[in-house]
């Protein structure tokens, strides 16, 4: 069987895809707070293609699904989703990235698949004012309930809290105190330039080194041993339940390893974060592509991944910031 390698020698082992654009939730980081260009319906992959494209993927040694959006549980009939893909054999877990606020009433449906492993929450403030400032609504008491009951489940939880600059730093060390009693594992992301509104603001960013100075200034941290492909440098605390990471999403010193492609919610297939997207491959299937078209797509698409993700902003022809994280998968 073909392995999905590309260039670098770097097989292809885990797929992040966005089964949807849409959010109910505005964070300023990912979306502009109107003028979202909503694609019709039509444009969005069927659950059957998705389904189709994930077969084919596992067929081609992927192992690993992350689910998003958006926002995945906004799009009607998602958990039917997540039903139909537990049942490929060649998928060892399916991983689900979501705001929380829509979720609580599916968690046990979700625990009984068994290919549902790690839920990531996006929950950027322990402070409910912060929380409605950050992402224009309403919806701190939802979320933090379904973390409650995310906690509890068999699930495997994780906080993504991306880190903004005079916007909730303050609270760096408060999410490190959560993971004392909880056993969950906090991770702090670089703030990346996707806002939909062309900006950039790198010299304000809170960085990796940043971030862990600051939480040095109340803890000892111990390097936690991780694969080699992780997206997080993550650490314990001596009698903390949970774990500590942190991801740089926008310095990308984890490029190297990448064994990631992604796949957007209109069938744009991407090497990278940070790439223009190099096929359609809704159209290709609505064109009559069979499985054996698609894998030898794969396998060429592959070939062209970048070695790091500043290779790949900079033959970007928007300069990289113009989208909204919606709309990539973010």
């Amino acid at each position: 069987m073909h392995k999905l390698k590309d260039n670098f020698g770097r097989q292809m082992e885990y797929v992040r895809l966005a089964v949807t654009d849409r959010c109910n939730l505005r964070c300023q980081y990912c979306m502009p707070a109107q003028g979202i260009d909503i694609v019709p319906r039509q444009e969005l992959l069927t659950f059957k293609e998705m389904y189709r494209l994930i077969r084919v993927l596992t067929e081609l040694g992927v192992q690993k699904v992350r689910l998003t959006g958006g926002e995945p549980f906004v799009r009607k009939d998602f958990v039917g989703f997540l039903e139909m893909l537990s049942h490929n054999d060649l998928l060892e877990a399916i991983n689900i990235t979501t705001n929380g606020a829509l979720i609580s009433q599916h968690i046990d449906r979700i625990e009984k698949l068994g290919k549902v492993k790690d839920i990531n929450l996006s929950i950027d403030s322990l402070n409910r004012e912060k929380f409605a400032k950050i992402t224009r609504r309403d919806a701190f008491a939802e979320v933090y309930k379904t973390l409650e009951l995310l906690e509890q489940s068999s699930l495997n939880l994780k906080l993504n809290v991306v880190v903004q600059s005079g916007i909730n730093t303050d609270e760096i060390v408060d999410f490190v105190r959560f993971t004392k009693d909880k056993k969950l594992a906090v991770r702090f992301i670089e703030e990346m330039p996707f806002n939909g509104k062309g900006q950039r603001k790198m010299e304000e960013n809170w960085t990796f080194n940043k971030i862990l100075n600051e939480i040095k200034t109340e803890f000892d941290v111990k390097d936690i041993i991780s694969e080699k492909s992780s997206t997080s440098r993550n650490y314990a605390i001596d009698n903390h339940l949970g774990t500590v990471g942190i991801i740089p999403a926008f310095t990308r010193t984890i490029c190297n390893n990448c064994n990631r492609i992604r796949i957007t919610s209109t069938g744009t297939f991407k090497n990278c974060l940070f790439d223009d997207g190099v096929f359609n491959l809704r159209d290709f299937i609505r064109k009559g592509a069979s499985n054996d078209d698609l894998k030898e797509l794969f396998l060429s698409l592959v070939k062209e991944k970048p070695e790091n993700g500043f290779i790949a902003e900079a033959n970007r022809q928007d300069g990289g910031a113009s989208e909204s994280m919606s709309t990539i998968g973010g």
